[in-house]
């Protein structure tokens, strides 16, 4: 199955339900560098992958983690970075796919971007 489509519409209707999830997902890492910031990169590596036995020393945490990740994933959703809740949805602008771009702490969708651009390269929405 191919990626899912979204309209800017259908992306902030989204949002709606993955904000929190992202919320949950910031709240989780920033305990774990407060605890044990030595296994962070492992989770961050095997976030939707199941995990390894470094993670079994925080179970909970990276099960609850792993789930969000998916849950998020499972909306049709890219997650570019779990460090900062930056994530893609795929769109169409014309006769050619782009991403409408999110980051945690934004509203909702402001920027887009070409699929080869990255965050680097955000266009405004109104531009869309």
């Amino acid at each position: 199955m191919g990626p899912r489509y979204f309209s800017l519409p259908e992306a902030n209707a989204a949002l709606d339900v993955i904000r929190p999830m992202i919320a949950e997902i910031l709240s989780i890492r920033n305990s774990i560098l407060e605890h044990r910031p030595d296994i962070w990169p492992a989770i961050e590596r095997s976030a939707g992958n199941g995990g390894n036995a470094a993670l079994s020393k925080v179970a909970e945490d990276f099960q609850r983690l792993d789930g969000l990740v998916h849950g998020i994933v499972g909306t049709g959703a890219q997650i570019k970075d779990i460090n900062s809740g930056l994530l893609d949805f795929p769109s169409w602008r014309g006769d050619h796919e782009v991403c409408l771009c999110w980051k945690h702490g934004e509203d909702d969708i402001r920027f887009w971007h070409e699929t080869d651009a990255g965050f680097a390269g955000r266009r405004p929405i109104d531009e869309f």
